[in-house]
């Protein structure tokens, strides 16, 4: 997305409940159960959610008691999101486990040893980006649309006047516009919500509708003839139910709504020596440490590897023109210096061996407020501006 002259962007979310969603919780979960046992765990986990039926696949290294409980873990995770239908029921659901060992040529070329750092699990290239459309450092519509479907998700828990008959299953759609480059409002929504059968669509409207006036900035509203909900109508069946779905297949909606790159890996499922996941978001680390520091007001990074070497082949810096007196290349010198961007290195800066990906399978996993108690989130930080700072007043 462009940084100046006037245009319409759009970015789409989906909630914890979208089936695709479903899996990706899935999937983390199995991944938290292993770290939890042990940090050093392999996890590459792949989930697919049909009517009533959940599939495990894909290949795991660690503790073998684990095992045992993953089937009791997905559907304690199925009823967190709250499914309890006839056609997807956390009480009901078929839940399979076919997860077995890790191939031993891929740990030979990943695991280290006394005369050799840990390698890259896989080849691979992995963006970071940060804007200041939004107090976040994130794209305004994807940061939006996340929102919005949070809110709806609160108060369907919740069980209020807001919530009160709504389904887990959603997903939304924002379309702002930009006047130079900046974002000014709101030219229309996208909002479909799975429902109770005996709810009237009116009801409906008028519950996003104010749900939407909870999350968008003042006098940001878009028309009436632009506010979609429901477009097609009704919206009962709905979640694994009502489509199939699989671990990984909304790298947009976790990243960025299109707004930046993405280099094609997915996140969850996989342990943080794939640097599909734990590179993406050491780059946004440095992307929103570059911003957070006023060194520019967009700053997109990218990150190579190849499988069984430590280091990234490449550190690639983009300010878009926004930079305030900064040499790109020069700053992607300097960040791979004060950060060790090796695999182990990324992990032991964010603290990424622990069991905290559960909470970053749904609404994006940037631009999110990190939890002190949890420390989770870490690549949200902004503790790296005075390095930074420091070192390019060197």
């Amino acid at each position: 997305m462009r940084n100046n002259g006037d245009f319409l962007f759009t970015s789409e979310s989906v909630s914890e409940g979208h089936p695709d969603k479903v899996a990706d919780r899935i999937s983390d979960t199995v991944l938290d159960a292993y770290l939890e046992a042990d940090p050093e765990a392999r996890v590459a986990c792949e989930t697919l959610v049909t009517t009533n039926r959940v599939i495990l696949a894909g290949e795991v290294r660690g503790p073998e008691a684990v095992e045992k409980t993953l089937i009791d873990r997905a559907r304690a995770a199925i009823k967190d999101i709250g499914y309890d239908q006839e056609g997807f029921s956390w009480k009901k659901a078929d839940i399979q486990s076919f997860l077995h060992a890790q191939s031993v040529d891929i740990a030979v070329g990943v695991d280290s040893s006394s005369d050799k750092d840990e390698g890259a699990g896989d080849q691979g290239i992995m963006f970071g980006f940060a804007t200041r459309e939004t107090e976040h450092l994130m794209p305004a519509p994807i940061f939006y649309a996340h929102n919005i479907l949070e809110r709806l998700r609160d108060h369907r828990r919740s069980g209020n006047e807001l919530g009160k008959g709504l389904l887990p299953d959603a997903k939304s759609q924002v379309t702002l516009r930009y006047v130079d480059g900046k974002p000014v409002g709101v030219t229309s929504i996208v909002v479909s919500t799975q429902h109770e059968a005996n709810m009237s669509q009116d009801r409906i409207r008028e519950m996003v509708r104010e749900t939407v006036g909870e999350v968008l900035p003042e006098g940001w509203t878009c028309p009436e003839d632009s506010f979609y909900v429901n477009p097609t109508g009704i919206f009962v069946i709905g979640g694994p139910d009502g489509d199939a779905g699989l671990t990984g297949r909304k790298i947009i909606v976790d990243t960025y709504g299109g707004a930046a790159p993405h280099g094609g890996g997915a996140f969850s499922g996989k342990d943080p020596t794939k640097v599909d996941r734990s590179a993406a978001y050491a780059a946004r680390y440095l992307a929103k440490n570059v911003v957070a520091a006023d060194l520019a007001d967009r700053c997109t990074i990218q990150l190579s590897y190849a499988i069984g070497v430590s280091r990234p082949l490449s550190v690639y810096v983009d300010l878009d023109g926004t930079g305030r007196d900064v040499n790109e290349e020069r700053l992607g010198v300097i960040l791979n210096e004060i950060m060790d961007l090796s695999p182990r290195g990324i992990r032991k800066h964010l603290r990424l061996n622990r069991p905290i990906y559960t909470k970053t399978s749904s609404y994006g996993h940037f631009g999110r407020v990190p939890d002190t108690a949890l420390d989770n989130f870490t690549w949200e930080n902004t503790d790296l501006v005075e390095s930074l700072k420091s070192a390019l007043n060197r």
